[in-house]
């Protein structure tokens, strides 16, 4: 297994395919997951020449089960010790949903060369709980009823998600997937229940505006427009109008993960974007 041991001593797991001299592009996954929720776009990139390169987040997968440090701060010095690490640059970093916020607020404070372009996909910023400043935001009684499921019955929380909302499977007509349900379920099992009980509070909480106004990358927005677990009217509509250099393209009809049901689209759109 490759690791690497952040700067606070957490063992980190990352995969690394590819040529060393390629260009980098590192995916980040989102909550409660693995960086094996990348597999289709690793294997397809992979194909075309890249590099490819997916950590589990700490208290994640198969890196340590920490009991501190599971914020955005830390998650992105966390990126930042692995990008320096594998000596990363001109890298594309592509994020989904709470993996979304982590690129953020690395690319905001990143060392320069380190990281080109940015990629958000379904992506928390720039804040979905419901604040004084964000008063059309997601009510943070929600956040409260995701914490206590997930204390009463982990297994069962996950499973409700992945074979509801998240993959919209819920929808009248959908083609269900019983094989991404259940790869869903266990890469969250996988994961320690602390690391993942103190990350709805940085999914849902971190106020990402300035990282978003910081950034002079280009940033692709892709979001479905009938996510049912980051509606795109409080993330990727706000999130546009923050970036000096933002396009957001939209999925009807397709859920908080299009890569995962529609990777042949969302691919194409990738590999469009990273190309220019």
């Amino acid at each position: 297994m490759a690791t690497i041991q952040t700067r606070d001593g957490t063992t980190l797991f990352y995969r690394d395919w590819g040529p060393r001299d390629a260009r980098p592009i590192v995916f980040h996954h989102g909550w409660p997951l693995s960086g094996d929720d990348w597999d289709t776009q690793m294997l397809f990139f992979l194909d075309q020449g890249y590099r490819v390169i997916a950590h589990d987040r700490r208290g994640h997968g198969r890196s340590d089960q920490t009991d501190a440090g599971n914020d955005m701060d830390t998650y992105a010095q966390d990126v930042a010790d692995l990008a320096a690490a594998l000596d990363l640059s001109d890298a594309v970093h592509i994020g989904h949903s709470t993996g979304g916020g982590e690129v953020t607020r690395y690319a905001a404070r990143a060392e320069v060369g380190r990281i080109a372009r940015a990629v958000l996909i379904g992506a928390v910023p720039p804040v979905m709980v419901r604040t004084p400043t964000n008063p059309d935001g997601i009510p943070p009684e929600i956040f409260d009823g995701y914490r206590a499921a997930f204390a009463a019955n982990r297994a069962q929380f996950f499973l409700d998600i992945a074979s509801g909302p998240f993959f919209g499977f819920n929808r009248d007509g959908a083609v269900v997937s019983e094989g991404q349900v259940r790869n869903w379920w266990r890469q969250g099992m996988m994961g320690g229940a602390k690391a993942q009980y103190d990350c709805i509070r940085a999914f849902s909480e971190t106020d990402f505006t300035e990282d978003l106004r910081k950034l002079t990358i280009p940033v692709l927005l892709l979001h479905g427009e009938d996510d049912q677990i980051v509606p795109i009217r409080n993330s990727a509509h706000k999130a546009v109008a923050l970036l000096q250099d933002g396009t957001l393209k939209t999925y009807p009809g397709l859920s908080h993960a299009p890569f995962a049901t529609h990777p042949e689209r969302v691919n194409a759109d990738l590999l469009d974007f990273i190309r220019v």
